[in-house]
């Protein structure tokens, strides 16, 4: 039998949840689905056609199930990699409020909000054969700057929640990521609360 204490938490939790789904919502109201001919970035391999498939038409991100998402496109859980810049602005709310709801197993918002922002991977050339001295984090901060500091402000709330879970393999990244980058985007003083 459950305790109040433990009663209690699961409410806060629930409360917290609820609040930062609204907040992620909020700020992402004004995006409009980029046009079906706008939601691949990449025109490589299999995925960026699967995705085209599977996204084609979309316009609602609301109706689109976890399940879906999770899989999406053809079992390859890759959507976020490869979406085009504005097709992941559009649908990252989507992924975020479904992982904040636990109903994703295979696909990680985690990664995509974080990678190039890190310490380790900032300095990594993407291929130097096609994109010369372009590193991942020149590719995050042009992938980034869609978002308005508002956006910027739930997404850093949501790494923040994802960090408080205690994940021991995403912390690190979260807390790289937010220090070098999402923190201030959020207009947010290391070391103090955001408004």
């Amino acid at each position: 039998m459950r305790s109040r204490h433990d009663l209690g938490k699961n409410l806060i939790m629930a409360l917290e949840k609820e609040k930062l789904k609204t907040q992620i919502e909020f700020a992402f109201s004004w995006v409009q689905y980029p046009g079906d001919w706008c939601l691949s970035g990449s025109n490589e391999g299999k995925e960026p056609i699967l995705l085209k498939e599977a996204f084609r038409g979309k316009k609602d991100w609301k109706s689109l199930d976890p399940e879906f998402l999770d899989s999406a496109p053809g079992g390859f859980s890759s959507a976020l990699s490869f979406f085009s810049d504005e097709a992941f602005h559009f649908y990252l709310q989507a992924y975020l409020i479904a992982d904040i709801d636990s109903k994703l197993e295979e696909t990680n918002p985690i990664f995509n909000l974080t990678y190039g922002l890190t310490e380790e991977d900032k300095n990594k050339r993407i291929n130097p054969k096609r994109y010369g001295e372009r590193t991942w984090w020149d590719a995050a901060l042009y992938k980034f700057s869609i978002f308005n500091q508002e956006e910027c402000r739930s997404i850093m709330a949501y790494l923040e929640f994802k960090m408080a879970l205690g994940d021991e393999f995403d912390n690190p990244q979260i807390k790289e990521a937010l220090e070098n980058y999402w923190y201030e985007r959020a207009g947010k003083k290391i070391g103090h609360k955001a408004a």
